[in-house]
């Protein structure tokens, strides 16, 4: 969709990345490290000073104490460290869970392992909620039928859908994984991106999950920087130790001097992430009106900078078609809501929109959106 959208000169409301820039300080002290030449290979899960400045972060804001030394791993983006911490833990054959709709890498991921993905659906009906019901069913056949389930995928604040998972959902994830003995691999790239009074709570902290949850964030979101691939992973010392075998093999280590400039990230202010939730509420609540107005459905996004939306009322056409007419015609740019189903037939009727976009950009998206809605 992006290269479409560049095509036909459209606005990308497709891609996740912002269009503004990243805090100055960290830009300075990227360009600082690489005139100081920390051009050389980091250590390869992670420059100190970045790994004790990341556990110092996280015991700042969630009270966690992790050994940089022994519990952090920096790999190349998210999307490294999700695919390194599968192969660390998952062997070929196993089963992994996967809640839908998901951000289009993870049943890839499950496949290149080797491992066998199986499909949990949130419910767009009661606000995209999982039902329990319906995962220890799951569960309990998986059990039954083999060695059960040995990891399941968890991404809160979530994309598509902007859902944060509660405290009383964590908690019953929480309790399954120690019944049903599974690791739960979470990506929590979006966990200062919350809205409405929600909180982001790593699942990591909940009884019983210390020793079975491998935490998945990175730089990309909270500081602008999508392309810079700087990924972070905590895991428990023995789950670690795994996971850095994998990771060496893949990339041996992510860029030097940008990690550096992780530390300045790391140490900037509660009143920077205060604001980045601030400013992307403020993004959200300009757009959303506008696709409301035009007949999109959807429910409200409360973390994380993308609303999932219902078509159907809108139009007869499926996703991709609808997304390649409004790129051709109207030169706006979504992504089709297929991409973050297994079963295609499930997202036809969805269009994920990302808001991570300056105010003057969703001005004439809106517009744009408008006229979407007039043509019926």
């Amino acid at each position: 969709m992006t290269r479409l959208a560049a095509r036909h000169s459209a606005l990308n409301l497709a891609q996740g990345f912002p269009n503004f820039a990243a805090p100055q300080e960290i830009k300075d002290a990227a360009c600082h490290a690489i005139q100081q030449d920390i051009n050389q290979y980091a250590v390869t899960w992670g420059a100190p000073r970045f790994r004790r400045a990341l556990a110092e972060k996280y015991r700042r804001f969630y009270d966690w104490d992790i050994d940089p030394d022994r519990h952090i791993t920096v790999a190349c983006g998210a999307t490294e460290c999700m695919i390194a911490a599968i192969l660390a833990v998952v062997d070929p054959g196993q089963k992994v869970l996967i809640i839908e709709p998901f951000y289009e890498n993870y049943g890839p991921d499950t496949i290149l392992a080797g491992s066998t993905p199986v499909y949990l659906s949130l419910d767009p009906q009661r606000g995209w909620s999982l039902d329990f019901e319906e995962m220890e069913s799951v569960l309990r056949r998986e059990a039954a039928e083999g060695e059960g389930v040995r990891a399941l995928i968890l991404n809160t604040p979530h994309n598509p859908t902007g859902k944060v998972f509660s405290r009383h959902e964590l908690e019953r994830i929480a309790q399954l994984a120690c019944e049903y003995d599974f690791y739960v691999l979470t990506d929590e790239i979006y966990e200062h991106i919350v809205y409405d009074g929600h909180e982001h709570l790593p699942i990591a902290l909940m009884d019983g999950m210390a020793q079975r949850t491998i935490t998945i964030s990175g730089m990309s979101k909270s500081y602008s920087v999508t392309g810079w691939r700087v990924g972070t992973i905590i895991a428990p010392q023995d789950l670690s130790g795994a996971i850095r075998k994998v990771h060496d093999f893949l990339t041996v280590g992510a860029a030097a001097p940008l990690q550096e400039a992780g530390v300045a990230a790391m140490n900037l202010p509660d009143s920077y992430y205060q604001q980045l939730a601030t400013d992307y509420r403020e993004r959200r609540d300009y757009l959303l009106p506008a696709l409301r107005q035009a007949g999109f459905r959807f429910e409200v996004p409360e973390g994380a900078y993308y609303v999932m939306t219902d078509i159907s009322g809108l139009s007869d056409l499926e996703d991709v078609a609808f997304v390649r007419r409004m790129i051709t015609e109207f030169q706006l740019a979504a992504v089709p809501g297929s991409s973050f189903f297994h079963d295609k037939s499930q997202g036809r009727r969805y269009v994920r929109f990302a808001f991570c976009k300056t105010l003057d950009l969703l001005e004439e998206a809106s517009r744009r959106i408008a006229k979407i809605g007039a043509s019926g």
